[in-house]
């Protein structure tokens, strides 16, 4: 019997010592944002195969201090490469500036952060916007998508990670 109540005391006491480990955790705000984000919007939810969708990618700056550097990858989901009859390429970049677009490099699965262009003054966002041309030899009833992580550093010398941001996907249709 004793050795019962030594096991529930010691439990307890192990219960007790996490709570007050947890309650005492420093918790953040709902008012403070992520230093940075990363969002993406599509042009269309569907395409056909030979089309295109437009996908954007805006990061945004909600530190006090510039981006100086962004590191950003772009991967298909797990969903995508399990259809190996979706064929489908990033066949353009363009960065929205105040002037216009431009064309930007590095598409496809590498490193995107150059695309952003120059630093991201605080407040600020940067969109870039890649072409996912479908081949028109592509299987169709599929879905498309991809996510990224990103790495950004500021004028601070502080820096933010994040990740996984997900596409929205693009169904492809038979016509």
């Amino acid at each position: 019997m004793r050795s019962t109540q030594l096991r529930r005391l010691g439990l307890a006491s192990v219960l007790a010592l996490l709570v007050a480990l947890f309650g005492l955790a420093p918790t953040a705000s709902a008012a403070d944002p992520a230093p940075a984000d990363l969002t993406f919007t599509s042009d269309s939810a569907t395409t056909t195969p030979g089309g295109t969708v437009n996908l954007s990618m805006t990061i945004t700056n909600h530190r006090t201090y510039d981006v100086w550097f962004v590191y950003q990858t772009i991967e298909p989901t797990w969903l995508t490469t399990q259809r190996p009859d979706l064929k489908y390429t990033f066949s353009g970049c363009n960065l929205a500036t105040a002037t216009g677009s431009v064309p930007c490099s590095g598409t496809g699965p590498t490193n995107l952060g150059p695309n952003y262009g120059s630093t991201i003054p605080p407040g600020q966002s940067r969109t870039v916007t890649l072409t996912l041309q479908v081949a028109a030899d592509s299987g169709c009833n599929g879905n498309i998508g991809f996510y990224s992580y990103y790495y950004a550093e500021f004028s601070d010398s502080t820096s933010t990670s994040g990740g996984p941001a997900y596409t929205p996907e693009t169904r492809v249709l038979c016509a």
